[in-house]
């Protein structure tokens, strides 16, 4: 059982909406009560139309970085492939700024073919997508020591992925959060690879690195208390425009506050 406090965050998917009503979600999400607003780093839909309306990841978390007081604000994920390291580092550095203190640097390795393909990334295999993210992991961290001025916290870092050789090994030595999705007991097996990762690299990744699942279509009554007891501790709903329902993630805060 984890001594951390849980937390309820929304991904905005940044597809199908006018901006204004992104705008308007988040700030629905905020005075509703959850502690994390996520947006997404992708360039065209994940689901309906594939080329229905669609925002960039960073220069919105901008945005909201401004429009938001209270919630921490962050990409889930972004994928490391689009940008220099050394710049993202430095993207990240001027949104925590911006936020006051409230930039969840998101990090994942990069999958969404179309992306690539429209945008004219190299898309490689998923090694050499995994290894990129693996060399650019030091030179974040670099970048963000460098800054002037310094970040306003130590920026926690949320890599997402399941890779259990590979991408776990990478949250190991550099998350202070990992992201899963799954179910109870794929969330305890790879919390345990990922422990074991962490005895590798000597780092207590059981104290250090927060378990954060995706919940969409997820009852928090019926299995909530099961994803605390596997370790989880930062539960995620996504919600789609033009709507931005937030139904679910209502159940998941009445959750959270009866406990």
């Amino acid at each position: 059982m984890t001594s951390r406090a849980l937390r309820i965050a929304v991904q905005l998917q940044p597809q199908h909406a006018d901006y204004s009503q992104l705008r308007d979600a988040v700030l629905r999400a905020e005075d509703l009560g959850v502690d994390v607003v996520f947006n997404w780093d992708h360039f065209y839909p994940l689901s309906g139309d594939p080329d229905g309306k669609h925002f960039e990841c960073w220069t919105m978390l901008g945005a909201w970085a401004e429009q938001t007081e209270r919630v921490e604000i962050g990409a889930l994920v972004t994928a490391n492939s689009y940008r220099n390291p050394d710049l993202l580092a430095d993207m990240a550095r001027t949104v925590d700024h911006i936020s006051g203190g409230r930039l969840i640097l998101g990090l994942g390795a990069g999958w969404f073919a179309k992306d690539y393909d429209q945008f004219g990334y190299e898309f490689g295999t998923a090694g050499t997508r995994i290894a990129a993210l693996a060399e650019a992991m030091p030179r974040i961290k670099s970048r963000l020591a460098a800054g002037n001025p310094a970040p306003t916290r130590e920026i926690p870092v949320m890599i997402g992925g399941g890779g259990e050789k590979k991408t776990l090994r990478i949250v190991a030595e550099h998350a202070d959060i990992w992201h899963t999705f799954g179910d109870v007991d794929t969330l305890t097996r790879k919390s345990g690879i990922l422990d074991e990762h962490g005895a590798v690299v000597g780092r207590d990744t059981a104290a250090l690195v927060e378990r954060s699942v995706g919940v969409d279509g997820v009852d928090p009554s019926e299995t909530g208390e099961k994803l605390v007891a596997a370790g989880a501790t930062l539960f995620t709903i996504g919600a789609s425009g033009p709507d931005y329902d937030l139904s679910h993630v209502q159940k998941w805060l009445a959750w959270r506050d009866a406990r």
